[in-house]
């Protein structure tokens, strides 16, 4: 057999042996998913790694373990409820516009069925709730008796006179509701777009908005507490092996270059979260158009501070919440500086 013919032949086995791993895995086809999925194995092995380490070289962590097994089980409860919240957070949805398209539609279906089964007006009680509109008439209707179309609904939450244009999204043909963002990777449209998140392999939007926030916060923990674990044990045995420091400075420098990047991503998304903005409204105002006259230190979707933490942290994650754009009389309230009376009042709340 010749070099050429060995060649053909490791070719041909190595293309049956994907071919049938991609008919028993399927998601292993899509470069995509399969990139992502990649991407979730490399941070589920980085964890293991830092803590396996530090058990590994750690014997006064294994003895006070022994002593106290309540400060390694709550570490360890950490480490996995961390993990957790991230395969939850990558699984969920953003909440697409299409879905919210879907159950508007199943809604009115019901309604309709309903109202002719009873010969009546049908009440919210013959659907699920699945819509929320804040500030329009049109999307208490749509929760009380009257079936309304998706464009009508899209269309009473712009001001009068927007062009459809304007909202209606050049990718997917779909009408966008406010602060809706068609994602390229995701190639779907997301209602309250915030980013793409490459680690998590899916977009942040309204759906998931929260979880990520709180993975954020249980990823900035575990890193603090494993970099004291370790600060501990160079405290307690340097100079005992010079190869074991080298490592365990090395990854020390690493969780601290970490732990500075996610303490400021999770200050940044709390500051987001208390103003009711999205990342890419905050990065990319002047480009957006509903948000182009609108001065830099209003913040037009805030409803104050405790009611987008109640509307962030309280919100049913099977209703679709969409905002209605502010009237020009309420940006002007909003543009309005908070004086002593106001703080009293709580209008900043």
């Amino acid at each position: 057999m010749t070099i050429v013919g060995f060649c053909r032949l490791v070719r041909d086995t190595w293309d049956r042996a994907m071919d049938r791993c991609h008919h028993l895995f399927p998601c292993l086809a899509d470069p995509a998913r399969r990139s992502s999925l990649g991407l979730k194995l490399a941070l589920v092995m980085l964890h293991l790694i830092y803590a396996g380490i530090l058990f590994l070289f750690d014997g006064d962590l294994i003895e006070k373990t022994k002593k106290e097994p309540w400060y390694t089980s709550l570490y360890l409860l950490l480490f996995f409820a961390t993990l957790v919240q991230y395969f939850i957070t990558s699984c969920s949805s953003p909440g697409y516009v299409i879905d919210a398209i879907r159950a508007v539609n199943e809604t009115n279906s019901k309604m309709q069925k309903a109202s002719m089964a009873s010969k009546q007006p049908a009440s919210s009680k013959n659907g699920s709730l699945v819509i929320n509109v804040d500030g329009s008439q049109l999307g208490r209707n749509l929760l009380e008796s009257n079936p309304v179309s998706w464009s009508k609904l899209v269309m009473d939450m712009y001001s009068p006179g927007t062009s459809p244009r304007t909202w209606t999204c050049s990718y997917c043909n779909v009408e966008q509701p406010p602060r809706a963002k068609h994602c390229h990777d995701c190639d779907k449209c997301v209602l309250q777009f915030d980013h793409h998140c490459v680690w998590l392999g899916t977009c942040i939007g309204q759906g998931n908005h929260c979880r990520f926030w709180w993975y954020i916060c249980e990823e900035t923990a575990l890193c603090l507490w494993t970099g004291i674990l370790y600060i501990s044990y160079l405290k307690a045995n340097i100079s005992r092996a010079w190869w074991k420091d080298a490592i365990m400075i090395l990854l020390v420098i690493t969780l601290s270059i970490s732990l500075i990047f996610l303490l400021l991503l999770l200050l940044f998304h709390s500051y987001l979260i208390l103003t009711n903005q999205t990342t890419y409204e905050l990065v990319r105002r002047r480009r957006i158009p509903y948000l182009r006259g609108i001065p830099e230190r209003v913040y037009p979707f805030s409803k104050g501070v405790c009611t987008n933490l109640h509307s962030f942290c309280c919100a049913q994650s099977s209703i679709y919440r969409m905002e209605s754009l502010p009237s020009a009389q309420e940006i002007e309230t909003k543009a309005r500086p908070y004086t002593c009376l106001d703080v009293v009042t709580c209008r900043c709340c």
